[in-house]
């Protein structure tokens, strides 16, 4: 039997258990794919922890990036067979609405064996390892979704790219950058400045826990300020990015690190005519079309090089407390994947 990561209660990463599990056989449009490795993603930590948007239903599984190969196809697919290796890309079902009508745990990746919707996997790149091809989907489509997608950014604009040591920050650079970007990336301590600098590619950097952020904004950019924005964190540095921004600007936020709410006047954003916009990747994966150009972006990418994995650390199956830990302490520049 296959062993199988879930959790019986809210808390830290010590609720997780290795549990071996039956075989599941996949339904209707869907999948069962051999997990060879996971991507870890912070809003695992934040549903593990019973502050995500959706509830646990116990015992409850978790994650949404994985790789490995299929070895079953349920009724009504097509183009997918078994033996195919494919990454799975982040993917909820929502209502007529747009409400979400699952929660993170549906089709949740831990363990050595997952089912998954087959509208949302996708062939791994053949020069990619499987390691990388769990650490690439999430972060780039991400990006992908909110910078090219939606932001359309071109090689005239300076984008601004905070937390971005990240998995998804990274994505977010190097996608920024192989348009043409000028590129100011944002972390909270001096010990990754150089790792944006060297190994990301960012042309400028802030350093938010010592530094303003508007200020340094506009002295980078000569008073001008950023054309586009690319944000996790919300709370009191949305209104740090209004001040930053250049008229007209489009401002990205896709995630939620901060722990304090929203606080800033709305007259200085309409002074500039800025766009806020909440992005999620499940809306570009809801989306065919969306998920077609999206993956066929970042495959062509992978491929070719200009796009690559940026994996900090791995970890085996049987630590995935371990590894939980060390996403949570917040030290990794990169994708933390678990091998199974």
């Amino acid at each position: 039997m296959p062993k199988i990561v879930r959790f019986h209660e809210t808390g830290g990463p010590e609720v997780l258990k290795l549990e071996e599990l039956p075989l599941d056989e996949p339904g209707t449009g869907e999948i069962r794919l051999k997990v060879e490795a996971i991507g870890l993603n912070n809003a695992e930590m934040l549903f593990r922890r019973g502050h995500y948007v959706t509830e646990p239903d116990y015992p409850a599984r978790l994650g949404i990036e994985a790789a490995g190969v299929v070895d079953a196809v349920g009724p009504g697919v097509s183009g997918i067979a078994v033996g195919d290796r494919v990454g799975t890309v982040p993917y909820l079902p929502s209502d007529q609405h747009g409400n979400w009508t699952a929660a993170p745990a549906k089709w949740g990746v831990y363990g050595e064996s997952a089912i998954y919707p087959a509208r949302a996997v996708t062939p791994t790149p053949a020069n990619l390892l499987v390691e990388e091809s769990a650490a690439v989907w999430c972060p780039y489509m991400t990006a992908w979704g909110g910078l090219i997608d939606f932001a359309q950014i071109t090689s005239d604009d300076i984008v601004l790219v905070t937390a971005a040591t990240s998995s998804a920050g990274l994505a977010g650079v190097r996608i920024a950058k192989e348009v043409g970007c000028k590129v100011i990336a944002t972390t909270r301590t001096e010990a990754k400045k150089q790792f944006l600098f060297d190994v990301a590619g960012a042309d400028d950097v802030i350093v938010t826990g010592e530094e303003d952020l508007a200020e340094r904004v506009m002295d980078i950019t000569g008073g001008q300020g950023f054309t586009a924005a690319y944000d996790p964190v919300g709370g009191p540095f949305i209104a740090a990015m209004i001040d930053g921004a250049r008229p007209n600007a489009r401002i990205v936020n896709y995630g939620n690190q901060s722990p304090e709410p929203l606080n800033f006047m709305i007259l200085p954003m309409l002074a500039k005519r800025l766009t806020l916009k909440t992005h999620s990747l499940f809306d570009t994966t809801r989306d065919l079309d969306a998920f077609a150009r999206g993956t066929a972006y970042v495959s062509q990418r992978l491929e070719s090089g200009t796009l690559k994995a940026m994996i900090d650390r791995t970890f085996p199956l049987d630590e995935i407390v371990e590894s939980h830990r060390y996403m949570e302490a917040q030290q990794q520049t990169g994708k933390i994947v678990v091998l199974t």
